[in-house]
């Protein structure tokens, strides 16, 4: 961590101005990416658009490509060459879509850090209220999505989601936020800190405490290309958000035991009272059996998965696995 503080104290005023001048404040976009080749040219251009606006600031954008195999990185290795604010990871593989953009932030040396998706689905042009918050003093600054045009079914699965986690959550999260959004460079300090090599970034980003300011957009439909996020994605995601910041479930599986148990003695004391006032007319049967019996074993089966989710995410945090692996970076010199 000491050789990490040097090369960022390095990073960041190797090039200051002399006394009396005012220094421009360097701003990190980082953008995660996998087969974006029908968008990344765009972003570029955008972000560049919005830059040459702001007189105050110079800027650096980050890109990790988690080994694309489209032309992806053939069009950014271009973008590269003729734009030194361009700079680019390579993974050796596809490291999936919460390491590698959590190991992006963590190599950006900015004054703040934004963290944008490669689908344009995060305007660029937010990144002027973004740091007109961040110079008002908030350490933290997240873009929260006010209406998005996902099917129906997909929006309530999300709102159902994110109104469980809140409820779960020890902590106070924010609902219908991606990551997308500003980070002082303090806040990317404390995260290099922390060294989670599995980090669920959202619930991380409000476990700080850090006074934060909220910015409502409406997000755009994804204009080109398909989506990366499958059911295994989201219900990884999902997941993590749960056991990172709640112990809820664990003690849920307690109290659902003990109901469980009472109930089944209720049900056999009726049965048993009702036999002996019907004895030669009543007749059990093997329904309720059976249907006890299967009842029970899907509760078991419910909370053994849980019980295997906090598990796994020992498992990684014990294993201390790098966040990835890089093949190569372009322009970091």
């Amino acid at each position: 961590m000491t050789n990490d503080r040097l090369r960022l104290a390095q990073n960041r005023f190797v090039d200051a101005p002399a006394s009396g001048e005012e220094a421009m404040k360097l701003i990190s976009v980082v953008t995660p990416c996998y087969n974006e080749e029908e968008n990344v040219e765009e972003l570029c251009r955008r972000v560049k658009q919005v830059f040459a606006g702001l007189e105050d600031y110079d800027y650096e954008h980050i890109f990790i490509d988690n080994a694309s195999t489209d032309r992806t990185l053939e069009i950014l290795k271009h973008l590269a060459a003729e734009d030194r604010h361009i700079k680019i990871i390579v993974n050796t593989r596809n490291f999936g879509h919460i390491r590698s953009p959590y190991h992006a932030y963590l190599q950006a040396h900015g004054d703040a850090v934004i963290a944008m998706a490669g689908d344009l689905q995060d305007p660029p042009e937010m990144i002027v209220d973004l740091l007109q918050r961040w110079e008002a003093g908030y350490k933290i600054v997240v873009a929260v999505k006010a209406e998005t045009y996902e099917a129906w079914p997909t929006r309530w699965a999300r709102r159902t989601y994110y109104r469980l986690v809140s409820r779960l959550s020890e902590v106070e999260l924010v609902q219908h936020f991606t990551g997308f959004g500003l980070y002082d460079w303090v806040v990317i300090q404390k995260l290099r800190e922390i060294d989670d090599p599995y980090p669920y970034f959202r619930g991380l980003i409000c476990d700080l405490g850090y006074e934060r300011a909220e910015i409502t957009y409406s997000q755009p439909r994804r204009a080109r290309g398909l989506t990366k996020n499958n059911f295994y994605t989201l219900w990884d995601m999902a997941m993590l958000g749960i056991t990172n910041h709640s112990k809820v479930p664990l003690r849920l599986a307690i109290f659902t035991g003990f109901i469980v148990a009472g109930l089944s003695l209720l049900v056999a004391l009726g049965y048993l009272l009702y036999k002996i006032l019907n004895w030669d007319s009543f007749q059990v049967g093997m329904a309720p059996l059976v249907i006890g019996i299967y009842f029970l074993g899907a509760v078991q089966l419910i909370f053994i998965g849980i019980l295997g989710e906090y598990i796994g995410s020992i498992h990684t945090q014990v294993l201390k696995r790098p966040l990835v692996i890089e093949k190569e970076r372009i322009n970091f010199d």
